[in-house]
Parts: structure tokens; C-alpha cells; sequence
């Protein structure tokens, strides 16, 4: 039996039971045990007969074979007792040139007779506890090993600190890139675990009664769940089995870690199977292939948005939750959310979902009114791929930082990318870093002189955003339900003219910034603020100041195409006032929900099989009628393989007008408003208005 069986049946726990030698000795059989314990009482039996004078002779052999079971003792329990009483010990870790005391305790030790030893033993057995005798039993043995320690403590801790150097320069821990705004990662864009927690941000509103309110768990049928950063698992859902996803490691270039999602062959069947029910144009088979695989991404990702079309959010935000928990589950041990060092490429099909995953979870969260949370998740997603921003985030964080009220952490992304990326280019950062210095100029534990500052610097900044992109002004005051003055709209410089010559790109991202942040400008001191402003743009323009014409000359040579990622952000956004701006080449072709605007040089790790076109010539108008109700219809039975390109190409064709049909309906829908009749209580009503 060993020494812990022994210590639980005497009911002892370790550091709490006093210390014994019997205890202490470990590696020794229960025989042993026995024999020491013996000999322990026939050396007490020894002491009392050495006291009275008595020698008898059998005790000298026990008594040897006594020292030698100390020894031994006390060279299986030196580590254990350094581990456990290690405080108590640093005092005695001495050489013994330094502790005279102790030597001159050892050389009486071996001076004296035999009757003193005795007699001292026994004096200590009974007054002294038991870590006073191991104390002075290892006494010889640590002077002689007290020096070897401290040179291996000391070796070690200098291999610690040259593995620690190592390890920083072999992995880049210093964050610091050339492009991509390092030391902005770990300061600005520093993604924090408990901020990806919509509760906390509501605790703070609201506090934790209000949130939580007399929630408990149940602890009977309580399903454990594997812990997760980004959404908790419900009850509600389905039973979580593995989906077939999993994550690599592809490879670490300058401390970045570059992963990919991967899916096996069972979940590429049902992706393929997800691409056939999407062509089918039926949700009901998105439904039954999510009833067969309750976790596939696509699926849940496209009946999200069926469901939001639909008016039910509840339950398009639970299939988004759903979708992340799923890829939550397939993280690399190496993957990070938060050290800014683990990027996915969106040129892979199967790291994009992930991507659209996480931002419609952060546009969700918006509408939900917590604007700290969807922050978080934007910085995430712009780590995520920030040197090419595949969902062009740098058009969205302005806005959730302004909602936050992060006006110096805005501030200084401004200040630390503007080198590399040229934000003041951008409509969003022109006038939201005026705001921002506006906002600071208000604030009631500002100095006067610091906010006169602020103030000076943010009409600085809004004049100059207004001569860079005067076609913002009239539709932000549209929207704000603002009448502006005649000497405005009449102005050639802020009238319509400055719509209408405005290139395509740059018609985009103002009709963007608008439809995004005019509720931003709605307050009565912004209001006043940017009057002013207006004004001083005016009296500049017409005292043909030299900005005015250098800004023109660049709104001519800029802005003349915008990039895909932009197109791809307006169309997530959904915002009406930017889609409509879309060039035709975008318009035209299909987007699919799950995967819009796919990048042109995609890489692609598996190719959907190839399917057998069903010819759509020579047959009756009843047997077309009949296939359009029903892509599947067949009225002659057999598979046809000519005009394959024909058909594909009116297939597209009908694809790009049933698309044109739907972005109609939504805007008559949206446009349609209904004339209230007039009330029981109007005096002025005409008794005959209605007969």
C-alpha cells in the first residue's frame, strides 16, 4: 500500500497532518515500514536503558540498522519536504562558512558522549515538534548541497531568460509591422475576451438584476457544453455532433499565424447538397438539409436571412449564434481571437463564411443597441485579414466608435494608419474625426484651453471635409430633416450640380456614410455646429481659395472605380441610398446570401461535380410552363447534352432579371406610403367629404 492510501485511511490530507518519519519515508515497502517502526521502539527502549546505566548488548544492531533507515529516510524525503516547506527552508539555504552556528552545533554533535546524545534525543522527541527533528537530522546534508542549488537555481533561471529571448525573436512578439499598423493592434484594435459578451455591455446599462434577473441554472438534465468566447450554447438547440470542420495551421511567417478552415468529405456533400436546394429557390430544403445536419454553416448563414426578410429576428439571430458556436468548436489550439498575430484568407471558400458569420452577428448586435460589443467584433474581423480588409471594416468602425463614445481610440487609429492607408480619403474618417474633436470640446472635465483646442482643430478638420467632399452636405441636412438656407442651396459649389459630377466610386462611399451616421448629426449643438462651418466654406470658396481648386482636381483623378471589397461592403450593409449607386456590373449578376461578391482569384480546395443540363428545345409551351413551376420537370424522360451553353446562358439571363424584379419590389415596397383619414375630432372636416 503506498503512502497516500495510508495518509487518506488515517484520514490525513498533505501539508495539514504533522510531519512523522514513519510518514515521510517514501519508496518503502509496508515490510519496511514495519522494521522502522520497530526499531524506533527499541531505540527508545535504548535511550531509557543508556539513562539507568544499562547496555544491553542485542540493542547495538537494531540501532545501526536504525541510522540506516534514517538515512535513508531522509534522502527519499529531502525533495518532497524542500516542495512542500520550501519557505521555512530558504532561511537554511546556506553554505556553511557563512553559518558558524551550525558548524560548531555539528562539531558538539560528534564530541559528545553517548549518555548526552541520548539524552538530548529523547529531550527532543518530546518537547519539539516534528519539522524541528527533520530540521536538524538534514542539517549535514544541506550545507553540502546548499551551494550546488543555488548553481543549478542560477543556471536555470539563465536558461529561462535565453529561451524567453528566443522565443520573442524566432516568433516576432513585438507586434510591430511595416503595413499593417502593429503597435495599433495591441492598443487600438485590442480585442478583449469579456467585451465579446453582450452582457456585459448590458450589465453596465442596465446592471445585472435588470440583465439577468432571477435566472438560475437547472442543475437536473443540465447538458455540459464546451466553453466558448464568442456565443454560449442554448438548450433550445439541436444536440452539437461534429459537423466535418476542422482548422489548420498553414503556416507562421513574423509571428503571424495563418489559418484556414478545412471540411471533410461528408460535409462537402452537403454543401453540394445546400447548392442544389439553393438553386432550387426553395427555403423548405434548406430546412430539411438543416434537419439532417443542424450545424452545416451555409445553410444557416442563408436561412438567416430568409428569416430576417420574413420580420422573425429572434430567430435569424439564434441560426447566426448557432453557425459561430459551430466554427468555435473547430478552432485551432494555436488560434487566437485576441493576440491579433492568428489571420484567416478570405481567398478560400471556407474561410468566408466565418468572416459573414461574425459580421452579421456584430450587425445584429448593433440593432440590438449594443454598440461597445459590435465594436469589438469589428476590430476582430479587421484582424482578421487587415492588410486587405476583405469586408472593408474601415468604412464601419467610425461609426461604432462614435456610438461608443471611443473618441481618443478613434482618434489615434486615425493618427497611426492615415501613413499607410490614406484615411483622410475617406468620407467616413473626414467628417468622423471632426465629430470626434467636437464631441472632446464638450465635455464638461476638459480644461478651457483644451477644449478652445478641440474646438479650433475640429472645425479645421470639418472645413476641410466639406471642401473635399461637398456632395455629403445636402443629403446628410435631407435626412436630418433639415431645411437648409437659400444662400446654401442655391450655392453652385454645395447644389446639385455637386451630385451630378461626383464620380462613381466616390458617389458610392458619400451615399454610404449618409445612410449610415446621419443620426449622428441629428443633435441640436452638431446641428449649429456644422451651420457654421458651412458658412466659413462658403466665404473660402468664394475668396478662391487654393484648397478648394486642389481638392476639385483630386475628386477628378480619384475615385473613378471603387475596389470589390467596397462594392461587397455596401452590399451587406444593405443601406438603400449606397445599393443604388452599385455599378451595372455588379447589379447584374446573382449574389447569394452565404457568399456575396466571391473574390476573383478564389482559392479553391474542392470543385462541386459537374450536373447534366436538362435541354430545354423543341418542347411545348405547356412542357416549359410546367419546368418553370418545377426545375426538375422532364416531360420526355431522358437527358438531353445539346445546347448546354444556350440554356446556361438564358438561365443566367433569368437569373439577373428575377434579381432586378426583386430590388424593384423592395424599393416600391419602401416607398410606399399611406394617407392616414382624416379623424372624428377634426372640426374642420366636411360632412360631405365621404358621402
Amino acid at each position: 500500500m503506498s503512502t497516500r492510501a495510508l495518509r487518506r485511511l488515517k484520514g490525513k490530507q498533505r501539508g495539514q497532518e504533522a510531519l512523522d518519519l514513519g510518514d515521510l519515508s517514501l519508496g518503502d515497502s509496508p515490510e519496511e515500514q514495519v522494521e522502522a517502526e520497530v526499531g524506533e521502539e527499541q531505540l527508545d527502549t535504548a535511550n531509557a536503558a543508556n539513562a539507568a546505566n544499562v547496555s544491553p548488548p542485542s540493542n547495538s544492531k537494531s540501532s545501526s540498522s536504525r541510522k540506516t533507515k534514517k538515512n535513508k529516510a531522509q534522502e527519499n524525503f529531502s525533495n518532497i519536504y524542500e516542495l512542500i516547506c520550501d519557505a521555512e527552508n530558504e532561511s537554511d539555504r546556506v553554505s556553511p562558512d557563512e553559518d558558524p552556528v551550525k558548524n560548531k552545533a555539528s562539531g558538539t554533535k560528534k564530541n559528545n558522549n553517548k549518555d548526552v546524545e541520548n539524552q538530548g534525543q529523547e529531550h527532543e522527541e518530546e518537547s519539539t515538534k516534528s519539522g524541528d527533528r527533520v530540521k536538524k537530522k538534514k542539517k549535514k546534508k544541506k550545507t553540502k548541497t546548499t551551494s550546488e542549488d543555488g548553481q543549478l537555481n542560477g543556471a536555470a533561471t539563465e536558461n529561462i531568460d535565453l529561451l524567453l529571448e528566443n522565443l520573442e525573436l524566432s516568433n516576432g512578439v513585438s507586434l510591430q509591422s511595416e503595413d499593417c499598423g502593429g503597435s495599433v493592434r495591441k492598443s487600438v484594435l485590442h480585442v478583449e475576451h469579456r467585451n465579446l459578451n453582450p452582457e456585459t455591455e448590458l450589465k453596465r446599462y442596465f446592471g445585472a438584476r435588470a440583465v439577468l434577473g432571477d435566472q438560475r441554472p437547472r442543475q437536473r438534465n443540465r447538458h455540459f457544453h464546451r466553453s466558448t468566447w464568442i456565443t454560449s450554447p442554448k438548450e433550445s438547440w439541436p444536440r452539437f455532433s461534429r459537423p466535418g470542420i476542422s482548422m489548420t495551421l498553414l503556416e507562421s511567417k513574423n509571428g503571424v499565424h495563418y489559418f484556414t478552415f478545412e471540411h471533410n468529405r461528408d460535409y462537402q456533400q452537403a454543401q453540394f447538397k445546400f447548392l442544389d436546394a439553393v438553386e432550387s429557390m426553395d427555403p423548405n430544403n434548406i430546412v430539411a438539409l438543416l434537419q439532417l445536419n443542424p450545424y452545416h454553416i451555409d445553410s444557416l448563414l442563408q436561412l438567416s436571412d430568409v428569416c430576417r426578410i420574413q420580420e422573425d429576428q429572434e430567430m435569424a439571430r439564434d441560426l447566426i449564434e448557432r453557425a459561430l458556436y459551430s466554427f468555435e468548436c473547430a478552432f485551432h489550439p494555436l488560434f487566437s481571437l485576441t493576440s491579433g498575430t492568428s489571420q484567416l484568407d478570405y481567398l478560400r471558400p471556407e474561410n468566408r463564411a466565418f468572416y459573414l458569420a461574425l459580421y452579421k452577428h456584430m450587425m445584429f448586435l448593433e440593432k440590438r443597441g449594443c454598440p461597445r460589443t459590435a465594436l469589438e467584433y469589428c476590430k476582430l474581423i479587421l484582424c482578421l485579414d487587415p492588410d486587405s480588409d476583405p469586408l472593408c471594416m474601415l468604412l464601419l468602425i467610425d461609426f461604432l466608435m462614435l456610438r461608443s463614445r471611443e473618441y481618443k481610440p478613434l482618434l489615434q487609429l486615425y493618427q497611426d494608419w492615415e501613413e499607410h492607408r490614406n484615411l483622410s480619403q475617406l468620407p467616413n474618417f473626414a467628417f468622423s474625426c471632426a465629430l470626434c474633436h467636437f464631441h472632446l470640446s464638450q465635455q464638461d472635465d476638459v480644461d478651457p484651453e483644451e477644449s478652445d483646442k478641440q474646438r479650433q482643430q475640429a472645425d479645421q478638420m470639418l472645413q476641410s471635409a466639406l471642401i473635399m467632399f461637398p456632395g455629403v452636405l445636402m443629403p446628410l441636412l435631407d435626412l436630418c430633416t433639415v431645411q437648409p438656407d437659400s444662400t446654401v442651396s442655391s450655392h453652385s459649389f454645395f447644389g446639385p450640380k455637386s451630385q451630378i459630377g461626383q464620380p462613381p466610386a466616390l458617389a458610392e462611399l458619400t451615399a454610404l456614410y449618409v445612410g449610415r451616421t446621419y443620426s449622428l448629426w441629428k443633435e441640436a449643438v452638431v446641428m449649429l455646429w456644422l451651420e457654421e462651418s458651412v458658412k466659413e466654406v462658403l466665404r473660402r470658396v468664394d475668396a478662391k481659395d487654393p484648397l478648394v481648386e486642389d481638392c476639385e482636381n483630386k475628386r477628378k483623378q480619384r475615385y473613378q472605380s471603387a475596389p470589390r471589397n467596397i462594392h461587397r461592403h455596401v452590399l451587406l450593409s444593405e443601406i438603400k441610398e449606397a445599393t443604388s449607386t452599385l455599378p451595372l456590373e455588379v447589379t447584374i449578376q446573382p449574389v447569394m446570401g452565404f457568399d456575396p461578391l466571391p473574390p476573383l482569384d478564389s482559392v479553391i480546395s474542392y470543385t462541386r461535380p459537374e450536373r447534366q443540363h436538362v435541354g430545354a428545345s423543341n418542347e411545348s409551351t405547356l412542357s416549359l410552363f410546367f419546368r418553370s413551376l418545377l426545375p426538375n420537370f422532364n416531360l420526355q424522360g431522358g437527358l438531353r447534352q445539346e445546347d448546354d451553353m444556350e440554356v446556361a446562358r438564358v438561365g443566367q439571363e433569368l437569373n439577373q432579371e428575377v434579381n432586378r424584379l426583386m430590388v424593384a419590389m423592395r424599393d416600391m415596397l419602401a416607398n410606399i406610403r399611406f394617407q392616414e383619414p382624416p379623424r372624428e375630432d377634426n372640426p374642420y372636416r366636411d360632412e360631405d367629404e365621404w358621402d
